[in-house]
């Protein structure tokens, strides 16, 4: 436990009040460890580096003329694991403490998109309020949005900057994040919540992209697969679960209540990723054990991987890193469709923001609080598909890719399912909303897009982790760009759209839509040699 505990915010701010005396790391305790993991006998008499016939595992020699030198005509140090049991290794850390980071990742996805939609049955409110129309109101949701698609752009490949890595990102945004709603909360006027909103987006968003790299950092892409998925479901059900409680919150006591509510739950999770989460980029691990052997040795040539691979990286190098997210969103055509279609999903979950009020509440009746209790058939509908799917990565994928021959493409079948599940529900959802049919049709209609949201959501994630492991954190948040975008963008037209074309049409006219999509997983199923090492080389420093 202490491992960990060391590794969270709470411990580096005991280590620096204590001069680091307090949570020291077995290298500070005893500065010979590395050696004795060089020597690969604690026993017997130090062997230089060069007479070694077995390589050794905690402090590898690398020669000059491999390329791998830092400083010229000199030998280095590569400062790997002490083994392959190294405590400090995530991979190698118990299942209880993967379990809780996980749990950490999977509440600070739900909290934060939770504050996206809790404002929704506000609008009413904050129109209102600041006398803007019904557009305008809806901006509060579609900037914070966009803020939160631009916002893993950087703090993703930021992330995978060894000197940097996970934890510290994930609990200083989101401490700002929720500073930053109290002038929001008690803004005097629309563009300064609007400003606001915006850049409370950007500043909370590493959990969306960033989480599901934390998740491969703990495990095997094969059960990594069981946590991406709870993962990814939790980013569903916040957006789900915020029109329900902003529904009776907003109509009690106003807009500015749908901002405190969520407030005090990110400030509790903020307190729990201070005491609870630690590091878990290994980069970055072996990165500051590398820095603390040379403090100690005073041996320049110790080193880690990262630092000899950016040994002779230019500024343009180190900048092409931070805009990585966007060149391998849109120059590569695997990740470019795939988070096409897991936006068109995104967008159609913000459309039905605005068309609930409309079928629920103009043509059923229901109040504002009972119209967000209707996205609860969203929610059943998770609780019903998230088994299936977790029985099969334990069926499916774990089984598979443990053997030779494996290729990603071997996860897409779920998304067979999903590919038709999205345009059956849609039509099923508007040709059933009118008067003459119980409410209760279109809400186990609107169930049915949690089997594509399931089914192609943690599928995307699962395919594009194992097609692009080096990158994943800048591969998500390609796709969290993607997602915000139509998320920001269908919510604005969403009312127009319906009250021209009517619930039952407009609801065809996506439900067409998702139709043409259909054959994306197909054809990347069928097309199985797909060039990545290429991609890999790129971005392989």
């Amino acid at each position: 436990m202490a491992t960990q505990v060391r590794d969270t915010t709470f411990g580096h701010v005991v280590r620096l009040l204590s001069s680091n005396k307090i949570f020291q790391y077995p290298d500070e305790a005893d500065p010979s460890l590395w050696k004795k993991y060089l020597q690969g006998d604690t026993g017997s008499t130090p062997t230089p580096p060069r007479d070694q016939t077995s390589e050794p595992q905690g402090v590898k020699l690398q020669d000059l003329n491999q390329g791998q030198a830092i400083e010229d005509g000199r030998d280095i140090y590569l400062v790997d694991w002490y083994g392959p049991d190294d405590p400090e290794n995530p991979q190698n850390w118990s299942s209880n403490w993967k379990v809780l980071i996980v749990f950490l990742m999977c509440i600070l996805n739900f909290s934060f998109y939770i504050a996206s939609s809790i404002y929704v049955p506000g609008i009413p409110s904050i129109m209102e309020d600041f006398g803007v129309s019904e557009i305008v109101a809806t901006l509060g949701l579609s900037l914070f949005t966009i803020g939160y698609g631009l916002g893993p752009m950087l703090w993703s490949p930021m992330s995978e900057i060894p000197q940097l890595g996970r934890g510290p990102l994930y609990f200083w945004t989101f401490l700002a994040f929720i500073l930053l709603q109290l002038p929001a909360g008690f803004a005097v006027d629309m563009p300064m919540f609007l400003v606001f909103r915006a850049a409370t987006g950007f500043l909370g968003s590493p959990p969306l992209a960033t989480g599901g790299a934390t998740v491969l950092d703990l495990y095997d892409p094969g059960r990594a697969g069981y946590g991406i998925c709870i993962l990814s479901s939790c980013g569903v059900l916040g957006p789900v679960f915020g029109p329900i409680v902003g529904g009776f919150a907003a109509p009690a006591e106003g807009w500015r209540w749908t901002v405190w509510i969520f407030t005090w739950l990110c400030a509790l999770v903020v307190i729990l990723l201070f005491f609870l989460l630690p590091e878990t980029s290994a980069a970055n691990i072996l990165y500051r054990r590398a820095k603390r052997l040379r403090k100690a040795t005073g041996d320049e040539r110790l080193r880690s991987q990262s630092e000899i691979d950016a040994a002779h990286h230019t500024l343009r190098d180190r900048l092409l890193v931070l805009g990585r997210a966007f060149t391998l969103t849109f120059s590569e055509p695997i990740v470019f469709f795939m988070d096409l279609y897991s936006a068109l999903l995104y967008g159609i979950l913000f459309l039905w923001f605005e068309s609930f009020p409309l079928v629920f509440g103009e043509i059923y009746g229901f109040s504002t609080g009972l119209q967000g209790v209707a996205f609860l058939g969203i929610f059943v509908g998770a609780l019903v598909t998230v088994p299936f799917f977790l029985l099969w990565i334990k069926y499916g994928i774990i089984p598979k890719i443990v053997k030779p021959g494996f290729k990603p493409e071997m996860v897409l079948p779920p998304t067979f399912v999903g590919a038709v599940a999205l345009p059956v529900c849609l039509f099923w959802y508007g040709w059933t909303a009118r008067e003459s049919v119980h409410w209760i049709l279109p809400i186990v209609g609107s169930g049915l897009f949690t089997v594509g949201v399931v089914t192609l959501f943690n599928t995307v994630f699962n395919y594009l982790g194992i097609s692009y492991p080096t990158c994943a954190a800048s591969i998500f948040a390609g796709n969290a760009l993607f997602r915000a975008s139509f998320g920001a963008s269908f919510p604005l037209f969403a009312r127009e759209l319906f009250r021209q074309l009517g619930i039952g049409p407009g609801n065809s006219l996506l439900g067409g839509i998702a139709v043409l999509f259909i054959p994306i997983p197909f054809v990347f199923y069928r097309v199985r040699q797909l060039v990545l090492a290429e991609l890999i080389d790129d971005t392989n420093f």
